[in-house]
């Protein structure tokens, strides 16, 4: 039995249900009372916002909980994109992540895939800024 889960959105934000947009007007409490596929506003990134390796990895990865009907042809994408992203890092906490995400997006868990990708994006930054104190 799935539990419900309650998620507080304030005045035009808004929320991605099932690959349906939801914009409240007004400071509101949404109850999801079943297993549901969602991404919060604040999670989700604008084509423009990816500079890097894992933020375009996690745009194509935000598409298949955002565009579900399109979902298998993602797929394929992302099993490329993640091929050539995971080959171009040597750093080993972002590697596993990756390998994770891999397993996460293969077992249909895309929203905790998009919660891994997440992390790994502060250790990219420093890798990108040459500070990576991690080899």
């Amino acid at each position: 039995m799935s539990k419900s889960i309650q998620i507080n959105l304030r005045a035009n934000e808004r929320i991605y249900i099932n690959g349906a947009v939801v914009r409240v007007d007004r400071r509101v409490t949404l109850e999801l009372m079943n297993d549901v596929t969602f991404l919060l506003e604040s999670h989700v990134l604008q084509p423009e916002q990816t500079t890097t390796p894992l933020r375009q990895l996690y745009f194509v990865v935000q598409s298949m909980l955002m565009d579900p009907a399109n979902a298998p042809r993602t797929i394929t994408v992302f099993q490329e994109m993640h091929r050539a992203t995971t080959a171009s890092f040597t750093n080993e906490t972002v590697v596993t992540g990756l390998r994770t995400v891999g397993g996460l997006v293969a077992t249909g868990r895309v929203f905790e895939a998009l919660r891994t990708i997440r992390t790994l994006f502060p250790i990219e930054d420093e890798i990108l800024a040459g500070t990576s104190r991690a080899a």
